[in-house]
């Protein structure tokens, strides 16, 4: 008989008793624990945890296991959530001119490493319609004139925000999306945007990064992904990784070794995102791999 399973992840102050009353209350409704971490941190003061078990108590159902739950979240003023531990997150991939990481991501989900479902894709140029089809993902082309002023912004971003309300979005991925998006779309989005830039910046900002980079003589080359603010790239870094490079490659190696990088750090983000491995810790995270 194949029980379910859930994923149990809180954040609250660090006290005396957590594991403990956790640990006890899924013991007290019939849980088995396969798998736990937990991290408290000196700075913040804060107590971090997730728990991956499975409900093997066929009288205790889910309403009163989410019910209890949550009475135990109030009275250890806990933020906590219950997650299906076999529901794949919905996620809406957004992108510009620039495939590689929309690529990157859709052989993911089509291959099954990646366990999400992908309802929608979204792009302000028609350049990857065709990618979308061979997928069977509805393509929505939502152009956004350069110079585009305030009201042709926040149209197109009101298409946009419906989209992921039609569609019951959970993640919203900016795969080389290339635009900036408002403050009240970040807002809208806060906790359940990803988005990934090579990690030059600030160093190398504005057009052609990698031959800046090259011109410059530089040793490492890598990328970051991090959670979607309104403050451009600053957001809280989730994942980041290089590529050693020398003096024999010119920019266009460059450039062909960051795509791979982006596209490696770009997925992990979000397959620990749609594994709730992701604690937000202030305007950094907390990421049990």
């Amino acid at each position: 008989m194949t029980h379910p399973e859930y994923i149990l992840t809180l954040s609250c102050l660090d006290q005396r008793g957590i594991v403990h009353r956790v640990s006890g209350f899924l013991a007290e409704h019939g849980c088995n624990i396969i798998d736990s971490a937990q991290f408290g941190d000196a700075e913040s003061k804060l107590f971090f945890m997730r728990v991956h078990f499975a409900l093997e108590e066929g009288a205790v159902g889910d309403a009163a296991l989410r019910a209890d739950f949550a009475a135990l979240c109030t009275h250890m003023g806990m933020n906590g959530q219950l997650h299906d531990a076999h529901a794949k997150p919905r996620v809406l991939l957004m992108v510009s001119k620039i495939g590689h990481c929309l690529n990157d991501l859709l052989f993911r989900y089509k291959s099954g490493l990646l366990p999400v479902e992908i309802p929608a894709i979204v792009s302000n140029h028609m350049d990857f319609y065709q990618l979308a089809a061979s997928y069977n993902i509805p393509f929505h082309h939502l152009p956004l004139a350069a110079g585009a002023d305030a009201a042709a912004k926040q149209a197109q971003e009101a298409r946009v925000l419906d989209l992921m309300h039609t569609h019951k979005i959970d993640l919203v991925v900016l795969a080389r999306y290339m635009q900036i998006l408002s403050p009240g779309l970040c807002e809208a989005m806060r906790g359940r945007a990803i988005n990934i830039h090579h990690s030059f910046l600030p160093s190398f900002k504005g057009a052609k990064p990698y031959a800046q980079a090259h011109h410059r003589g530089v040793k490492l080359i890598g990328a970051t992904a991090h959670f979607v603010t309104g403050d451009l790239d600053e957001g809280p870094i989730i994942e980041q990784d290089v590529e050693r490079v020398d003096h024999a490659m010119d920019a266009d190696t460059l450039s062909a070794i960051g795509r791979d990088v982006e596209c490696v750090v770009l997925a992990r983000a979000v397959k620990w995102f749609v594994e709730h491995r992701i604690l937000q810790n202030g305007d950094k995270t907390v990421v049990f791999k």
